[in-house]
């Protein structure tokens, strides 16, 4: 949860994201900010632009207009695994897994910047790589642990559950050593046990220091988990509150639940 020391200005603003394809405005002057060790969410009905937002966050794709700011400084005009590099990473509605190679195999192409990357400490240091690979492994396998996967490190990524895979998402986004990670519907077809330990797995994160943004349309885990939730509708900002104000917000209500 938010901790009350933390500087006001936020990890992530994003201000005036417009994004267009064809006539359509997915995305219309657009705002969000979330705080450094936040859980933050972001809801609207289908069709609001909330993936959009998050492809324009991470630079999957650019905006027409508009501004990223990332602990503290302009990400917009970066490349996607460049902001990955700086600590912005993210997980997909569809978990996405190299399906033919082992879970554990999975955690460590996550890693950055590895010795063993560069063509002349291979050759000539290769000490250093067998050595950080011995790091990285062990780093994987807690990171497993934590979310319950170290069981399947050597099993196929392509023989998980739908449940698992995203379990796997999480601990593969941590391995890259983020500040911020954006879920893209973590619990989406997820049987109720394994939905349970995701918002476990993101809650005990969280604790440790770590920042998430959360596009959810599971209500429970939206207003279990949230310390704040951003609502879009039809491109655009539609309410900002706490999960209590946004469960009486007329303007949701009618909007998002269609009362």
């Amino acid at each position: 949860m938010i901790n009350n020391n933390q500087s006001s200005i936020p990890l992530l603003a994003a201000s005036g994201l417009c994004k267009s394809f064809g006539c359509i405005k997915a995305v219309n002057n657009a705002e969000i900010k979330v705080q450094s060790g936040s859980i933050t969410g972001l809801i609207g009905p289908n069709g609001a632009g909330k993936t959009t937002m998050f492809n324009l966050l991470s630079n999957f794709i650019r905006p027409d207009k508009g501004q990223v700011i990332f602990d503290g400084k302009p990400i917009q005009q970066l490349k996607s695994y460049t902001i990955a590099q700086r600590g912005l990473v993210r997980t997909f509605q569809v978990a996405r897994a190299l399906s033919r190679l082992s879970v554990l195999d999975n955690m460590l192409l996550a890693a950055q910047k590895q010795t063993g990357e560069d063509f002349w400490t291979v050759q000539f240091q290769s000490h250093l790589v067998l050595r950080e690979e011995k790091k990285l492994q062990e780093k994987a396998i807690f990171l497993l642990e934590s979310v319950g996967l170290a069981h399947k490190a050597n099993d196929y990524a392509g023989g998980l559950s739908g449940g698992q895979r995203k379990l796997l998402e999480i601990g593969r986004a941590l391995m890259a050593n983020p500040q911020l990670i954006l879920l893209d519907e973590p619990t989406a077809g997820v049987n109720p046990n394994l939905i349970r330990e995701i918002c476990d797995c993101i809650v005990a994160w969280n604790k440790n220091g770590m920042t998430f943004l959360i596009i959810e349309h599971n209500m429970e885990v939206i207003m279990s988990l949230c310390d704040q939730v951003w609502v879009f509708a039809e491109g655009h900002n539609l309410a900002i509150g706490s999960p209590e104000e946004i469960q009486t917000n007329s303007q949701v209500l009618e909007a998002y639940l269609g009362k």
